[in-house]
């Protein structure tokens, strides 16, 4: 096993992320976020929220027709796509497949925030896979159970696909007992980077990174990040990150970094416990500047 590297302001001031030119909003990249649904439309809103903190210069969202208008208006940053839903209240996956075009020029895609069925998630994933050219994934929730199908396309785009699973859907993708991830989510990671060139962002009290060409830990945060939505927040920086040109591995590793340190003051400024996942990314863009 590779020597763990210990993520800290120190080592990704040596891994700095990209600066653009000018201000354009176009030079900062383009992200496009596909989930949510009837029960669980906010998981979009607050990835969104944690891409445009990160840096990113457009956003879209793709989400179901029933609850894209209230998420245009809670989120006037972005250009809202509604799409037809299944009697649960999914996505379906046939128009999804159907408009690839309309993100095709995306930099980065994060898929499965809010997303509820599993058929429909794995076919609307195999599809965007693909199609979308050099766009770097960011794979979350609801697009997870069955990634691992996908060994064939995942190792085309070796190094270029993240995934963000707990411990428990890190049980699930190598049926084993979460406790087994528990006990060495290190080892647990590397498993699926070693089969399909993964870069797994591995949660938990101390997250783990592993890729094709290193391992990495953070060992900061706190128990306050454990809270719903805070794991849709983290996507969403990463996505925004790797929209602005980050690589996927430091887009991870600063994604990660910035998540932890926002959960680390919230925990001076509210408590150890009580905040609240929406708060998370605004910090962001202020811990991001510091750390540069």
């Amino acid at each position: 096993m590779m020597d763990v590297q210990i993520i800290d302001a120190h080592l990704l001031k040596t891994l700095p992320l990209p600066q653009p030119a000018e201000g354009s909003k176009e030079e900062r990249g383009r992200v496009c976020i596909i989930g949510g649904s009837r029960e669980v439309p906010g998981a979009v809103l607050l990835a969104a929220a944690g891409a445009m903190r990160a840096g990113a210069g457009k956003l879209q969202i793709v989400t179901v027709e029933s609850r894209a208008g209230a998420l245009a208006v809670a989120m006037p940053e972005a250009l809202v796509v509604d799409l037809p839903e299944t009697p649960a209240g999914g996505l379906r996956s046939g128009p999804v497949a159907s408009r690839g075009s309309r993100w095709a020029n995306t930099h980065a895609l994060l898929v499965g925030p809010g997303m509820v069925e599993e058929q429909d998630c794995h076919e609307i994933l195999t599809s965007l896979l693909d199609s979308s050219g050099e766009a770097v994934f960011v794979v979350d929730a609801g697009a997870l159970p069955r990634i691992a199908e996908l060994g064939k396309i995942l190792r085309q785009r070796a190094g270029r696909v993240i995934i963000t699973p707990h411990a428990g859907e890190m049980a699930n993708l190598l049926r084993v007992e979460k406790e087994v991830v528990d006990n060495d989510p290190t080892s647990a990671a590397l498993r699926l980077t070693d089969e399909f060139g993964l870069v797994v962002v591995m949660k938990g009290s101390q997250t783990v990174i592993t890729a094709p060409d290193g391992i990495w830990r953070y060992e900061g945060g706190g128990v306050g990040l454990a809270t719903s939505g805070s794991g849709d927040v983290l996507a969403g920086v990463i996505a925004g990150l790797a929209a602005r040109g980050a690589t996927p591995v430091i887009a991870a590793l600063w994604g990660v970094f910035l998540h932890g340190e926002a959960g680390a003051q919230l925990v001076k400024k509210v408590g150890p416990l009580g905040f609240l996942a929406r708060e998370i990314a605004d910090p962001i863009p202020k811990l991001m500047s510091e750390t540069r």
